[in-house]
């Protein structure tokens, strides 16, 4: 019921930004015909960052827009007026989809994009390799979700298909086909620039592939929301964790902590992992249940928060993941 809710109420707001903003989107139009530059809007942290390795130095030749710079977290933002009229006039529009993007499916069932405009769905890109959402043992049941799904209701797909470093390369090959058709005069900057940035995915994921394959340590204990299963399950790590990756949840059940402490004792972690912006109290309820309790807490950046100011300060895709990798090397040993 809840989620009907959310759905009807996201729908009725798209709507109504579409008649506050249509007034503006002649002129919308009307300016971007005067603009040579390519006005290109990503929703989220990684797709603008991966389109800004692809355009390189001609990112002075677009008006590059990151809809989420003020940190605002993926699954809680909705469209401004502004944004709405932003996105009506643009050459290049980058979004991920799955729940966080119903806003936009419902957009586009209500208004058709212009003619000309360019859209990309992450999931849509990836295709076979999108994963439905996953709800493993000792999981905290979200109340919003009916988790006896029926064969006829549409199934759930896990939308955090960025925190694979393999999906990465495939959407940039995506992004750079879009670009190279929307600007065929830099097209050959555009393909070089993906070269040189699929083979630094390529080392990064190699690093990966051998700290893990080196390391004793198979499992991960997660005592917050999980968005990292398509990251897990491209190196064959397996995971327990208190909630799933798009859980609107914040405390977790008695059952749930004494779950996963028992998980920690059998597997002797040495870690509770928790994501960025999350409370430590979660992975401290389950620290002090298990039979050491001197487990650390190390945190995993899902990339779904990452502010201008600490773009500005240098944050990318791959320094990101970087950092997560040093932060694993502390437990995959």
């Amino acid at each position: 019921m809840m989620m009907c809710f959310r759905k009807m109420l996201s729908l009725l707001t798209v709507s109504a930004l579409f008649l506050v903003g249509a007034s503006g989107c002649s002129a919308a139009l009307e300016s971007q015909a005067q603009n040579e530059k390519l006005d290109i809007i990503c929703v989220s942290f990684a797709e603008y960052d991966w389109t800004k390795e692809i355009l390189g130095e001609h990112i002075q030749d677009v008006n590059l827009v990151y809809l989420l710079e003020n940190g605002m977290d993926l699954h809680n933002y909705q469209p401004s007026a502004k944004d709405m009229i932003q996105i009506s006039g643009c050459d290049l529009f980058v979004y991920t989809g799955g729940e966080s993007g119903s806003w936009v499916d419902d957009m586009f069932r209500t208004e058709t994009p212009s003619a000309g405009m360019h859209v990309i769905r992450l999931m849509d890109a990836l295709q076979d390799s999108v994963k439905t959402e996953e709800y493993k043992e000792g999981m905290q049941t979200d109340l919003e979700h009916d988790h006896d799904h029926t064969e006829s209701e549409t199934p759930e797909y896990d939308e955090h298909v960025w925190l694979s470093i393999r999906n990465a390369g495939k959407i940039c090959d995506v992004i750079c086909q879009n670009l190279c058709e929307l600007d065929a005069v830099h097209a050959q900057d555009y393909q070089h620039n993906l070269e040189n940035y699929q083979a630094e995915l390529h080392n990064l994921d190699q690093e990966f592939i051998r700290m893990t394959e080196q390391s004793s340590v198979k499992t991960l204990i997660f005592g917050d929301r999980f968005p990292f299963r398509y990251f897990m399950d491209d190196y064959g790590m397996d995971y327990y964790a208190a909630f799933t990756g798009c859980s609107s949840d914040t405390e977790a059940s008695f059952e749930t902590i004494v779950f996963l402490a028992e998980k920690v004792n059998e597997l002797q972690a040495e870690a509770i992992f928790k994501i960025e912006n999350s409370s430590d109290s979660l992975a401290e309820s389950i620290i002090s249940s298990t039979e050491q309790k001197n487990q650390k807490i190390l945190c995993l950046n899902s990339m779904q928060s990452v502010t201008a100011q600490e773009i500005a300060d240098g944050a990318s895709y791959l320094s990101i993941m970087q950092e997560n990798r040093d932060t694993l090397s502390e437990v995959l040993h």
